[in-house]
């Protein structure tokens, strides 16, 4: 018998061990702790983690992208009032926004139940069990993914086009996917995809093949697309921000230069460009 409690004993402590190995059940957070939320993974549990200081960034802050707004704004605001509405997909040029409407959007309509929840690419494969935490929940949550894209193979790029529109599993009404990405077909295309009539690597259909890549960002119902700045639309930028941040009217016309040869180094005229000089400019007036 001591034997037998002692291979016991070593037993329960092995079980022990393995089961803080194993993935433990996802847990719903506080949700009255915050607007917004970033799924984070730590070995094998994950969670809800609220954003305690959300970017407080505002629509009217956001300037010469006035087509954007409206588009994305009219769909958040169908999905707000329980109607249809498309999963969006972000694409263009660096610093024009992008991601900062997305946050705007959150700002503008949080007190109307609009939640955000921030998952980085590598964690798309858990939407699964993101969406399963949302389910029946009364807010109306949007999955926000920055920066996307994606090379052959990745198991997100499959865990998502499933998400999007693909899956046995209806996703729920309070759900939808807003991401941001500089590619508007999410992953590489090369020249010699082309050719479709070309056959490469034993591939017998290889316009299909190129179908295939492109399929996950047609399963966005709505593109937006944004384009570099003209001088004028970042001058423009650069001049709303130095009013926000408390230079004196007078003082605007002569940043003009300084700001023009700020984008120059830069080598980019965008808004994250415009509200970087104006942070710095702005410092020179700060006792």
């Amino acid at each position: 018998m001591t034997d037998l409690n002692s291979f016991l004993t070593r037993a329960e402590r092995l079980l022990e061990r393995l089961e803080r190995l194993l993935p433990g059940d996802v847990q719903p957070p506080d949700w009255q702790a915050s607007t917004a939320f970033r799924w984070r993974r730590k070995g094998n549990s994950a969670a809800l983690q609220a954003i305690p200081r959300p970017h407080q960034i505002r629509l009217s802050d956001l300037q010469d992208i006035d087509d954007k707004k409206e588009r994305i704004v009219a769909n958040t605001r169908q999905f707000l009032a329980g109607k249809r509405a498309n999963n969006v997909l972000l694409t263009g040029a660096r610093g024009t926004g992008k991601s900062s409407l997305v946050k705007a959007v959150l700002t503008e309509y949080a007190r109307d139940g609009l939640r955000l929840i921030e998952v980085d690419k590598d964690d798309l494969i858990d939407l699964p069990d993101i969406v399963e935490l949302l389910a029946g929940r009364p807010e109306r949550f949007i999955l926000f993914t920055d920066d996307l894209s994606f090379e052959d193979g990745e198991p997100a790029y499959k865990a998502l086009k499933s998400v999007l529109d693909g899956s046995l599993a209806a996703v729920p009404d309070n759900v939808l996917i807003y991401a941001t990405s500089n590619r508007r077909h999410l992953m590489p295309e090369y020249f010699a995809e082309n050719a479709a009539t070309k056959h490469k690597d034993g591939e017998v259909h290889p316009a299909e093949a190129v179908e295939e890549k492109i399929s996950l960002s047609e399963r966005f119902g709505l593109w937006i697309s944004f384009y570099p700045f003209s001088q004028d639309e970042y001058l423009a930028v650069v001049n709303h921000w130095l009013a926000e941040f408390g230079v004196p009217a007078d003082a605007l016309p002569a940043a003009r230069g300084d700001a023009l040869q700020w984008a120059l180094l830069r080598g980019s005229r965008s808004g994250r460009v415009a509200w970087q000089f104006a942070r710095d400019y702005a410092g020179r007036f700060e006792s």
